[in-house]
């Protein structure tokens, strides 16, 4: 597959993260990554982290998905070197350990509002120019 410098007017944005109340789960994420709010309203709560707009938003009769089972979409944070430490944060921030853990490189949690999210020690190779990168396919 080979990247296109043209993607159609098409751009990554950031992630919505469907709850039951917006602010909780905005200040959970600002404690974890840091950031930057950027509006907060009863339905919606703009949080800026490093490298990503994450948006908690309400939805009436909001229930968690379900870890494991769910086809769902999560989070991946790396932690790098040290995973224990993130992930004791975490909890005292409001986290919860998901269970099962499926993989002893990262960790499985649920956010305030049950959302999977896992730290890991992974991270992916730095981004190469686009030249680069074309070369590369």
């Amino acid at each position: 597959m080979t990247a296109s410098a043209d993607p159609g007017g098409v751009r990554f944005v950031g992630v919505s993260l469907d709850c039951a109340d917006p602010a909780e789960l905005a200040e959970f994420y600002l404690r974890l990554l840091g950031g930057r709010l950027l509006w907060s309203r009863p339905t919606s709560v703009g949080v800026q982290v490093p490298g990503l707009l994450l948006t908690p938003q309400r939805v009436e009769n909001y229930r968690p998905p379900q870890w494991p089972g769910a086809s769902i979409v999560h989070l991946d944070l790396t932690a790098g070197d040290d995973l224990d430490g993130p992930v004791k944060r975490a909890v005292a921030l409001g986290a919860k350990l998901a269970d099962p853990q499926p993989d002893p490189r990262w960790t499985v949690l649920l956010d305030p509002a049950g959302h999977p999210f896992c730290i890991t020690t992974v991270t992916p190779p730095p981004e190469l120019p686009a030249s680069s990168a074309e070369r590369q396919h």
